[in-house]
């Protein structure tokens, strides 16, 4: 029984088998057929409309589509080895440069650099990168491929900082000729030293300059130039500064030598700055001005006045130090002497000299003051008038005790003799304790001698005299200020 079932059941698997066959074989002919179907349709709907009269113009190929030769293919960047310079072992590559500056965006005094934005341009050819061109056009990429192929290493001597832009990708700019050539630019901001000369300061002028130089490559293997002279540097009309006036852009180049590693080709950006003189006026000449000006108030004001011309004198040396405080904070800590502090300096010097002025006023009356007192305690104590030896006569009443203050001044140095009243009776005058007038002759014993005497007391009286040292002082502080400002800024403008 076995043996029969046996081959029974071989035949149903096999039976079986065909019939999965027969459905799979089914199915793909059901899907064969469809597809068939879809292009006949598609191609009869194309073929109804162009019976009907209505043409449909051919869309263009799908470049998408199309198989591309890949830009390393073209440029056939694997077949070489970009590590090395153009035609190394050769003589040296020529690299162009043209800067065009897009701005100058500060000038720092107490940090002493600049920042500026520029587009740098560098133009050499280099046969690895050739290719065939029905057009002849160029090609241009972005700096994915810079990475890949050789670029000049140039950077800027004397910069602080600087940084390629990178908003919204990265500012580079790659174009590759068919025979070669190429065009490498970026946009870069960079913030480089500058030494600056501030003995003229505020009424100076600065040259700052931007050094490009190769890094790795000496004039032997790479020569770095201007690529149209002095038509290489452009610059925005737009730009300018608060403080400073642009006068001039030009371009210069000169080799720099390093004692380790050799010659350099080294090309300078300079310009030249000129300062805004209208801001400092404003700011620090008209102020410090105006102080020295109000500190002359003080010689027309009465000595005995003491807080007055006290008060006005330290505020006036006040704000000459605030002014020369607030200058000397926005400027580098110089070891010279700069134009503003020459002037400041002197405008605190004609206020500190108004301030002693007043002091040797006031000392010089407090002086007077007492000689004055110790003259009527000597007068009530003798009791007796004094006559001081003088040919001319001339006769002051001082009643009890007060006199002018011109006669005062002039009895100094004078020898003092006890002399007898001429129009008093005899009782009068023995009995001096009741006399309540004084009279005082003064005379002088020669012509000559009076002479002399007049002209020495003439320059005393303008010392022993307040009121002349005020009155010299209101034309000599002035004049003599007057005078300086003329041969400031005639060597200074």
């Amino acid at each position: 029984m076995d043996a029969v079932r046996m081959p029974y059941l071989n035949r149903t698997l096999l039976l079986l088998l065909f019939l999965l066959l027969f459905l799979l074989l089914g199915q793909i002919r059901t899907a064969e057929a469809r597809k068939h179907g879809q292009r006949v349709r598609r191609w009869t709907g194309t073929e109804e409309t162009q019976k009907h009269g209505a043409s449909l113009p051919k869309k263009p190929p799908d470049v998408t589509k199309s198989r591309k030769t890949k830009t390393e293919h073209l440029l056939k960047v694997d077949d070489h080895d970009f590590t090395m310079r153009p035609a190394f072992g050769g003589p040296p590559i020529p690299v162009g440069v043209d800067v065009q500056v897009e701005s100058l965006d500060s000038i720092s005094e107490v940090d002493m650099d600049f920042t500026m934005t520029l587009y740098l341009r560098h133009y050499w050819k280099d046969e690895r990168l050739s290719f065939s061109s029905s057009t002849n056009k160029s090609m241009t990429f972005d700096g994915r491929l810079v990475k890949k192929i050789w670029v000049p290493d140039v950077f800027f001597v004397h910069s602080k900082r600087s940084f390629i832009h990178d908003t919204t990708t990265d500012n580079i700019m790659l174009r590759v000729f068919p025979d070669g050539h190429v065009l490498y630019s970026l946009r870069v901001t960079v913030t480089a030293a500058c030494n600056m000369d501030f003995s003229r300061f505020p009424l100076d002028s600065q040259t700052c300059s931007l050094e490009l130089e190769s890094y790795a490559y000496t004039d032997e293997d790479l020569m770095l130039y201007w690529k149209s002279g002095d038509e290489s540097l452009s610059t925005d009309d737009r730009i300018s500064l608060s403080q400073f006036l642009i006068q001039k852009f030009h371009t210069t180049s000169r080799l720099a030598f390093y004692s380790s590693t050799g010659w350099y080709n080294r090309l300078y950006i300079n310009f030249t700055l000129r300062r805004h003189i209208f801001f400092f006026l404003l700011q620090t000449y008209f102020p410090a001005t105006l102080m020295v000006m109000l500190s002359w108030v003080s010689f027309w004001i009465d000595r005995r006045a003491v807080p007055a011309r006290v008060s006005l004198g330290i505020t006036t040396v006040l704000t000459m130090s605030t002014i020369i405080t607030g200058v000397n904070a926005s400027m580098p800590r110089v070891s010279y002497i700069k134009a503003v502090d020459i002037y400041l300096w002197v405008s605190f010097v004609f206020v500190f000299l108004s301030v002693l002025e007043y002091a040797a006023v006031n000392y010089l009356s407090t002086v007077q003051d007492r000689r004055e007192r110790k003259m009527r305690e000597r007068a009530r104590s003798q009791s007796l008038p004094c006559t001081c030896s003088i040919s001319q006569t001339q006769t002051m009443t001082m009643m009890d005790g007060t006199y002018s203050e011109a006669d005062t001044n002039s009895l100094a140095g004078y020898t003092e003799e006890p002399m007898v009243p001429e129009d008093e009776p005899e009782e009068k005058q023995k009995a001096p304790e009741k006399s309540e007038h004084m009279v005082v002759h003064l005379s002088m014993s020669s012509e000559s001698a009076g002479i002399k005497k007049r002209k020495s007391l003439r320059a005393l009286n303008i010392i022993q005299n307040t009121h002349a040292i005020d009155k010299y002082s209101r034309m000599i502080f002035p004049g003599s200020y007057i005078f300086f400002n003329l041969i400031y800024w005639s060597v200074y403008c």
